[in-house]
């Protein structure tokens, strides 16, 4: 316990410099996992993630600002009175428009903060819950939503007694997320889930991704939205040896949340009430040590950005409460609840110009999307382009979750209806951007690609499905520009004829479809990072580097 106790401490938070509590070691064995990490040399099966650093994917870009002023009409989210008062100290010396600038920001940030009824808003984080089918994710999602009062007691009694018709009876958590009636006949998650709940001082929006190999399409667009990425794991003899060695999903999905841009992991160890397990620390240990060398080599820091605890989706055991010691005496920490609550801030691209990949849209008195504000700020009544068509349309009404509010901001998950537009004529990957300030559309593109699992070599003329922010394209190798050496980062051979498994090289890609909505990574990571997927696997990462055409 002495040694366990060691173990808590504040430390830095890289992504923000923000003081956070996190637990590197939970348990004696966990105290182990930092020395058998280090000591861990790359198998052949780890090559999935083996060139997520050498891609350069985790390097923070800086903000993207744009060359040329945002108007005030289009992305200025302060009011008529604060921006009047802003706008009369522009005159003068270069320094008064510096200090007039600082003050508009610093305004737009507290009038940003506040909700629709004057009082503060919380924090909005996006969630998404990750893993292997069958490890639990709908259901804890559903236990979560209970326990924040999302979902009713009635409500949940009611799926109860429809599961137990089904002889399903232990499925009924998850049915406050999986609404669809085929989900809940086959217990099978297919479409990215959607929810929300709030905690004591943060809103989170909750996306419960599709576990199964066929739908791992479904899980890249639920990433792509997220900020904290939750991937769990069934302690269950044979089940985490299945997700995890055998061929699973477990090892995908995190690469790919990481691919995705995702800031920081939990990891939920769960069913850990199971008669297989029972709460047996030597079984927790094992899934820890075996999860966290693979983790590390995905990109994630074990320092900061992970934070392993055990539960049971199915009793809540540890998702709201502590532990008690009678059931658990060796993990002493927060809840799931209450560590998620004190998590950080990150930075949002706030001052940026607009920017909101579209995920879903639908038809409701005029045309609905979905998506979450990845640059800059907006309110109803604004005149936006959505891209790559460059059709003029003007912003109605607007939501987070289900409550209608004036204004959206960057990082939060948001409903917009529009005026301008037909529905069958948005197509999720389009790009809802500032009139003004449009995001960069193409063709083709020259990209630095880290192929990561691929039998057969790569020449020019192949192709694969490109997943870039929400958008889902066929491209093909126009050109192999240059091979890179993965050790110094430089150009090893000119115009190579192919390129095979574990090797980085320069590319020039063409869509086969049109144009898409892309950014360089230098100026917007979120839409400057791409997955390249074939025949059901995901066979290379990637990163733009040049719109071309």
């Amino acid at each position: 316990m002495n040694e366990m106790n060691e173990c808590y401490k504040m430390q830095k938070c890289m992504a923000c410099s923000v003081g956070v509590c996190v637990v590197p070691g939970m348990g004696a064995g966990m105290g182990r996992v930092g020395t058998m990490a280090q000591k861990s040399d790359p198998s052949a099966e780890d090559s999935l993630c083996a060139g997520v650093a050498n891609i350069g994917l985790n390097v923070m870009a800086p903000v993207f600002v744009p060359s040329f002023p945002v108007p005030q009409n289009v992305n200025n989210c302060d009011n008529d009175e604060e921006a009047d008062d802003t706008i009369e100290g522009e005159a003068g010396e270069a320094s008064e428009k510096a200090k007039t600038q600082k003050g508009r920001k610093t305004k737009r940030k507290a009038h940003k903060a506040l909700s629709n009824d004057g009082s503060p808003k919380k924090d909005h984080l996006n969630m998404v819950f990750i893993g292997h089918v069958d490890a639990g994710k709908s259901t804890i999602g559903g236990q979560l939503l209970y326990l924040t009062g999302m979902v009713d007691k009635r409500t949940l009694e009611k799926y109860e007694r429809e599961a137990k018709e089904k002889n399903r009876e232990s499925w009924y958590l998850s049915w406050a997320l999986d609404t669809n009636q085929e989900e809940r006949d086959k217990g099978k998650t297919v479409e990215v889930g959607r929810a929300y709940f709030e905690t004591k001082n943060k809103h989170f929006t909750l996306l419960d991704a599709p576990g199964h190999r066929g739908f791992v399409p479904n899980m890249i667009g639920g990433a792509c939205q997220a900020d904290l990425s939750v991937l769990v794991i069934s302690a269950r003899k044979g089940e985490f040896e299945t997700g995890f060695e055998r061929g699973g999903q477990t090892r995908e999905h995190a690469m790919l949340a990481k691919t995705a841009g995702v800031k920081h992991m939990v990891v939920l160890i769960n069913k850990m009430d199971d008669p297989t397990v029972e709460w047996s620390e030597s079984r927790y240990n094992e899934c820890c040590e075996k999860l966290l060398p693979y983790l590390k080599k995905c990109g994630f820091n074990p320092k900061n950005e992970i934070y392993f605890m055990p539960c049971s989706g199915l009793t809540g055991a540890f998702l709201r409460e502590p532990l008690d010691e009678s059931l658990c005496s060796w993990f002493r920490g927060p809840s799931f609840l209450d560590y998620i609550d004190a998590l950080p801030v990150w930075s949002r691209h706030v001052d940026g110009p607009f920017r909101l990949p579209v995920v879903d849209k639908y038809k409701d008195m005029g045309t609905v999307i979905f998506g979450k504000v990845e640059s800059g700020c907006t309110r109803r009544g604004a005149q936006l382009m959505l891209m790559p068509n460059r059709k003029q349309v003007e912003v109605l009404q607007l939501w987070t979750d289900e409550e209608e509010v004036n204004q959206v901001s960057s990082g939060e998950n948001v409903k917009i209806k529009l005026k301008g537009v037909e529905e069958e004529e948005v197509t999720a990957g389009f790009v809802l951007c500032d009139a003004s300030a449009p995001c960069n559309v193409g063709r083709i593109f020259d990209a630095q690609v880290a192929i990561l699992e691929h039998k057969s070599i790569i020449c020019p003329g192949y192709s694969a499905v490109l997943h870039i922010h929400c958008a889902v394209e066929e491209i093909s190798v126009k050109a192999i520009i240059d091979l890179m050496d993965k050790k110094t980062g430089k150009r090893a051979r000119v115009h190579p004829r192919f390129v095979k498994q574990d090797q980085v090289a320069l590319m020039r890609l063409e869509c086969s479809g049109g144009l898409i909505c892309m950014e360089p990574f230098s100026q917007f990571q979120q839409m400057g990072r791409f997955t390249l997927r074939d025949e059901g696997k995901t066979i290379a990462i990637g990163k733009v580097l040049k719109v071309v055409e």
